[in-house]
């Protein structure tokens, strides 16, 4: 749910916040529209055609300062196998910077080539 605190964080600090979810999930969509105090659109490549997507995208931010979307599974997983609709896809097709969060527990160099594997 860090997704949600960044959303609230950027609203509590006047920005004006366009929240996006990817997946159908709709419980995590409702955490993020009430941190928004807008409403969350889906962003979903596998139920949404990518035309259709990328139209949301861009009608549902042009009224906003700043766009938080919250992606699904890990960064490369999806029921593809070659990972057309991924959050790594989804974060290409529309220009997104990632926010990559790992369980860092007991972990220090083998973390490092995780991440460094996710570039």
């Amino acid at each position: 749910m860090l997704s949600v605190g960044i959303t609230a964080a950027l609203r509590n600090r006047g920005f004006t916040v366009a929240p996006f979810k990817k997946g159908p999930d709709y419980i995590d969509a409702g955490w993020l529209a009430l941190a928004a105090g807008r409403p969350c659109y889906n962003l979903d490549t596998f139920l949404i055609d990518i035309p259709i997507v990328r139209d949301s995208y861009q009608r549902h931010t042009h009224d906003a300062q700043v766009a938080v979307v919250e992606g699904n599974r890990g960064l490369y997983d999806c029921i593809h196998t070659h990972g057309m609709t991924s959050t790594a896809e989804l974060a290409k097709l529309i220009d997104l910077p990632v926010i990559l969060c790992l369980d860092a527990t007991k972990s220090t160099r083998t973390l490092a080539a995780v991440v460094g594997g996710c570039t």
